[in-house]
């Protein structure tokens, strides 16, 4: 258990579904619902002042959605987790959050353990996959082969993973962009995928990251 309670943010443009969540955490010694926001913009106010470990997050909200709220958090408060709680399983859905490297993608329909069980995992560093996207993402891919990926190509993908754009992979890990481009070209092949998305998910179903 950490030292302190996790401090967690529901954000969810209907108040009966922000009621229901925060019902879920009632009662838990490490984890506390510190705010909770209607919209991408409230969101970014509450984050401010409250400073949450951890995010749960809906994609299509009134004034600034899911997406764009976390791309600024990622700018304003780069150390906050968030997890993507939504109805939506479509690939462009999940590979844009994915893209933006939220530490989680779940479904509304979640039970209650998976949910505790996420936001520990995401104040912990993790990231978590709900088992219909995971399975929806892998249905699309072919057989995973054997080869693993080497330990340079995992990094490139765990900076992939957390939002990093080709330019900044190379910056951190002192490479070109062209050389980036290649370990992803040979990740894409050993892990059986062709895009970043597809990448990330494999990598993580297989706790490669």
């Amino acid at each position: 258990m950490p030292e302190h309670p996790l401090r967690l943010m529901i954000v969810d443009d209907h108040p009966v579904v922000r009621d229901g969540l925060r019902g879920m955490f009632d009662g838990l010694t490490d984890i506390t619902v510190v705010a909770e926001a209607r919209d991408g913009r409230e969101a970014l106010a509450a984050a401010r002042t409250e400073r949450p470990d951890v995010v749960l997050m809906d994609l299509r909200m009134p004034v600034l959605d899911g997406l764009g709220a976390i791309r600024r958090l990622r700018v304003e408060q780069p150390n906050v987790r968030v997890i993507v709680l939504t109805t939506y399983d479509g690939d462009g859905d999940i590979s844009r959050a994915l893209a933006e490297g939220v530490a989680g993608y779940l479904l509304k329909d979640a039970p209650r353990e998976e949910l505790h069980a996420a936001v520990r995992t995401a104040g912990a560093g993790g990231r978590v996959l709900a088992p219909a996207v995971t399975a929806h993402l892998m249905g699309r891919l072919a057989p995973v082969p054997t080869t693993v990926p080497s330990p340079r190509e995992v990094e490139v993908l765990a900076l992939i993973a957390r939002g990093a754009a080709n330019k900044e992979v190379a910056r951190v890990l002192l490479i070109s962009e062209t050389t980036v481009k290649t370990h992803l070209k040979h990740v894409f092949a050993k892990l059986g995928v062709d895009n970043r998305a597809a990448a990330v998910a494999v990598a993580l179903q297989r706790r490669l990251i």
